[in-house]
């Protein structure tokens, strides 16, 4: 952490008394100087990136003052990534960075241990589907429709060697959104207890605070909102201060396993997560811009976007925002408020035909780009059916809604007026071909 947000001298420049983690500091102030501690040799503002593999000891298992040994183990950009992430997480005490989301999912799936049983939602990231269906063996996951099962069907899937219940909410790519606090409550009243995992990637931790609700372990693809440039392929766990053995034994899979991220990467990450809450402020009004200009569109058969004052779950969306988030929400000028609220950057729909005119919209947008992955500045358009959900059988797609005339939207940070204007124009050309 920044010495100026430790120390307690008044006089000094840009000093500020702070708890652990910046915990009464505000979102924005955290993500710029939690982690980010100027440099001691040469008072450099920003951290230099140190690539260095090994460390000098000054006898043998004497470390030099931080104790970094070898960089698998530890290093100082990573290090200082995961004190931000830890506190930008709210409720958050340890962060641990992997070198991608994918990383991330099998790091935690190991540590359950053979013969463990994991609940997961049914909408899930087709890469989870796949690592969980074909990759981990020895671990069985059952896959529920957590968004709409009864306490009665949730507490009759958990096994006594259930270990781990894992949800996204919003769901990719269809945006089902799961009451999480009650899910959580369900869980640890049960008496096996078993783990909530959140994946946080869809709303990162401005718009969300998974902890603050129960959950024990946020995950995030920080390839996306959190580092926000799609040039970073990175992820992270993230948990409360009450999990600190789950913690030591995560950390020991983390460098036992060593799918660890670069110092480069983690700079990187570390640079775009002080814009991250100006950046999703800018995601979630082009978002809601979007989606409103999709509802009046008659191309499009369905929005899907929480954050619509006409979604079905519009309240659930608001009572989950973290507080930060709130506050900001409520003082939204009216005008913006009358149709909604900013809920992330993610938009869904259905256009009206099949593949085909999704395949003409997404070949005719200009602004947006028809590319895999989210979260970046740059707006990105996808087909999951055929791309980030090909790994779900086509049947099991269907059921959940995943069709040919889906089409998932990442709206960026570019001006709303060219973001909507590109939609509609291309949804012209989709509709020309009906």
């Amino acid at each position: 952490m920044s010495p100026s947000l430790l120390s307690v001298h008044p006089h000094a420049n840009g000093v500020v008394h702070s708890k652990k983690h910046g915990e009464d500091l505000g979102f924005g102030t955290r993500a710029i100087h939690v982690g980010s501690a100027a440099n001691k040799e040469t008072g450099a503002v920003i951290p230099p990136i140190s690539l260095s593999t090994t460390y000098k000891q000054d006898a043998i298992g004497v470390h030099q003052m931080e104790g970094f040994e070898y960089s698998r183990s530890g290093n100082p950009n990573r290090d200082a990534f995961e004190e931000t992430l830890a506190s930008l997480e709210a409720g958050g005490a340890y962060g641990l960075a992997f070198a991608s989301g994918s990383a991330t999912t099998a790091t935690v799936v190991q540590s359950l241990g053979p013969g463990a049983h994991i609940i997961s939602v049914n909408d899930v990231y087709g890469g989870t589907f796949r690592y969980m269906t074909k990759v981990a063996a020895g671990v069985e996951t059952t896959f529920v429709d957590l968004e709409n099962a009864d306490d009665d069907t949730i507490l009759a899937a958990i096994r006594p060697n259930t270990k781990l219940v894992w949800i996204e909410t919003p769901t990719n790519p269809t945006l089902r959104l799961i009451d999480l606090r009650r899910l959580a409550a369900l869980l640890h009243s049960h008496a096996t207890s078993p783990l909530l995992l959140v994946d946080n990637t869809f709303l990162s931790p401005f718009y969300s605070s998974p902890l603050l609700l129960g959950a024990d372990l946020v995950l995030h693809s920080l390839t996306k909102y959190v580092n926000g440039h799609s040039d970073v392929v990175m992820g992270a766990l993230i948990l409360p201060a009450h999990h600190s053995a789950l913690h030591a034994s995560l950390r020991f899979l983390q460098n036992a396993i060593g799918a660890v991220p670069s110092p480069h990467d983690c700079w990187l990450a570390q640079r775009g997560t002080k814009t991250l809450h100006l950046r999703m402020r800018a995601h979630g009004l082009n978002a809601l811009a979007v989606a409103r200009a999709l509802q009046t569109h008659p191309a499009v058969q369905d929005v899907v976007y929480p954050g619509l004052a006409t979604h079905p779950k519009n309240d659930l969306a608001y009572a989950s925002l973290a507080p930060h988030a709130k506050a900001w929400v409520d003082g939204l000028p009216p005008d913006v408020r009358a149709h909604g609220f900013p809920y992330g950057g993610m938009v869904a729909f259905r256009i009206r035909g099949s593949e085909t005119q999704a395949e003409k919209f997404l070949t005719s947008t200009r602004v947006f780009t028809l590319a895999e992955s989210l979260g970046g500045v740059e707006s990105l358009a996808e087909h999951p059916a055929r791309m980030t959900h090909g790994s779900i059988p086509e049947k099991e797609r269907a059921l959940l809604g995943i069709g040919g005339n889906l089409i998932r939207l990442s709206v960026g940070v570019e001006e709303a007026e060219d973001l909507v204007r590109d939609v509609r124009q291309a949804l012209d050309v989709a509709a020309a071909t009906v």
